[in-house]
């Protein structure tokens, strides 16, 4: 999937001037509430008529201020789900999934009803009307509904917003199934960094109606910079790993990266298994000697390649670990006493224990491992 997006709006003293490029599966629009976030993924979507620009998918220009082109928003075949499910209260899950259909030309229908279903775990839905559905079950019908139009793009504004950790966690591996399996690139909202460090495969960072930066998920999350201020202990790195055995005995599974092995807790997956795992900066300690008769289990040798002042007392060191980025956060006292430089070799300790389910999840397909 190709977007591109070059376009500026103007709504009251507000001004969104946007422009990048994604190849993603599935991208995310992140940044904090007032950003242009929702401002832009409706000129996408052609809720809104940007003031000028151009916006295509996949070379389907969209919009075009410049030659006149400006697609109706019931031929863009876009899907859009929106922080509410939208279901209609009267009609059952089934209903509410066949609706988007007929806004499709039949010859265009190519989505399987019981494939989608299946996909998304609704089957035992499908008789139940939305007051009965919890705030998950809603999202997922809503999900369907849209793909079911056989949309060319899925955008998501926020869709897990208002759902509780739980139901996130139960509508999250959809998602991901659907960013894999799905055949549809998405285009997501979102202003959650562990959301977007599960589920993306590009970002793009938006600041006060402006493009700050735009790349691949594990870039962009290296970069504490372009985080709010609350945000900024989330930033860290993205590494590609593969389970390699479990150890039972202790309820832990060993993955291996190219920068050494990693310990985490027990994972019900298979061997061979391709993740991606999110190191925090701030779960990382570094020493200039190999530790020896301590409790953390995992220790890879690092060469520094950067240092970057984070404001305060802080300092970003970014690491090479056998090819693998990893970052952590040190104070700038750390930094003078230790020597830390770039080309100085160090040992990077991460806890086991920092490694949870938020921050250990299947890799995107096509991201194979080391």
């Amino acid at each position: 999937m190709t977007l591109d997006v070059d376009i500026k709006h103007r709504q009251g003293s507000f001004t969104l001037h946007a422009q990048f490029h994604s190849e993603g599966r599935l991208t995310a629009l992140f940044g904090r509430s007032g950003a242009g976030k929702t401002t832009l993924v409706n000129a996408i979507g052609g809720l809104v008529r940007p003031s000028e620009g151009r916006i295509s998918v996949n070379g389907r220009v969209l919009f075009d201020a410049g030659q006149g082109i400006d697609v109706p928003i019931h031929r863009r075949r876009i899907g859009y789900v929106f922080q509410e499910g939208r279901l209609f209260p009267h009609l059952t899950a089934r209903q509410n999934l066949l609706f988007g259909r007929w806004f499709t030309p039949r010859k265009d229908r190519r989505a399987d009803f019981d494939r989608m279903v299946a996909l998304l775990g609704i089957e035992h839905l499908l008789s139940r009307r939305p007051p009965t559905l919890s705030g998950g079950e809603k999202q997922r019908v809503a999900i369907g509904r849209a793909l079911l139009a056989d949309p060319l793009l899925l955008l998501m504004d926020e869709p897990l917003a208002s759902l509780d950790e739980e139901r996130k966690a139960e509508i999250y591996p959809y998602i991901e199934r659907l960013r894999d399996d799905g055949r549809v690139p998405i285009v997501l909202v979102s202003h959650s960094v562990p959301e977007i460090a599960r589920l993306a495969t590009s970002v793009v960072v938006l600041s006060e109606g402006r493009v700050a930066a735009s790349g691949q998920a594990a870039e962009i999350l290296r970069r504490s910079d372009l985080f709010p201020h609350h945000d900024i202990a989330e930033a860290g790195a993205l590494l590609e790993t593969r389970v390699l055995r479990h150890e039972d005995a202790f309820a832990l599974t060993l993955l291996e990266t190219r920068a050494g092995p990693l310990t985490v807790p027990r994972l019900a997956l298979p061997a061979g298994c391709p993740l991606r795992v999110r190191i925090r900066a701030r779960d990382v300690i570094l020493s200039l000697e190999q530790p020896h008769a301590m409790s953390a289990l995992n220790v890879l040798p690092c060469r520094i390649t950067a240092l970057t002042a984070s404001g305060g007392p802080g300092v970003d060191v970014s690491l090479d670990c056998g090819g693998q980025g990893l970052m952590a956060r040190v104070t700038r006292k750390s930094v003078e006493d230790l020597g830390l430089a770039p080309g100085v070799v160090v040992y990077a300790i991460v806890k086991s224990v920092a490694l949870d389910r938020d921050v250990v999840t299947q890799a995107p397909r096509g991201e194979d491992g080391p």
